[in-house]
């Protein structure tokens, strides 16, 4: 598969799960869910979809690897870690707004999660 179709792939399977949060998100909301509730449920299966998503459509590989979703899950982790500096010391430190550094969070963690989908998460043959 070519670059460009994998970036793009990754891109709309980004999109979609973006997309897909939010509706969770709005429909937890709307049922009574507690605003930390909502977001930890539309999270944890927004990030269980951009597992499938990435692995079989982006990257095509076996969903059923244990060591490709520990990867997975580390690189979620990973994406915290980075959130969490920017929001927390990065942006504080340089005085920019908090628009600003959502901003950065949302540019630089699809870049990130890319690199590290392309070089590790989905490097390895499955098992």
């Amino acid at each position: 598969m070519s670059h460009t179709r994998r970036i793009s792939r990754f891109a709309l399977v980004g999109v979609l799960i973006a997309a897909l949060y939010i509706v969770l998100y709005l429909a937890f909301l709307h049922v009574g869910m507690p605003r930390g509730a909502a977001n930890v449920a539309a999270f944890g299966l927004a990030i269980a979809a951009q597992y499938g998503g990435q692995a079989a459509f982006t990257f095509q590989k076996d969903l059923a690897d244990p060591a490709q979703m520990l990867r997975f899950g580390v690189m979620v982790g990973c994406g915290l870690v980075t959130s969490c500096l920017i929001t927390g010391l990065v942006a504080p430190t340089l005085a920019l707004d908090d628009w600003f550094a959502a901003a950065a969070v949302a540019v630089i963690l699809p870049v990130q999660n890319f690199v590290l989908m392309t070089l590790w998460v989905f490097s390895h043959p499955s098992t």
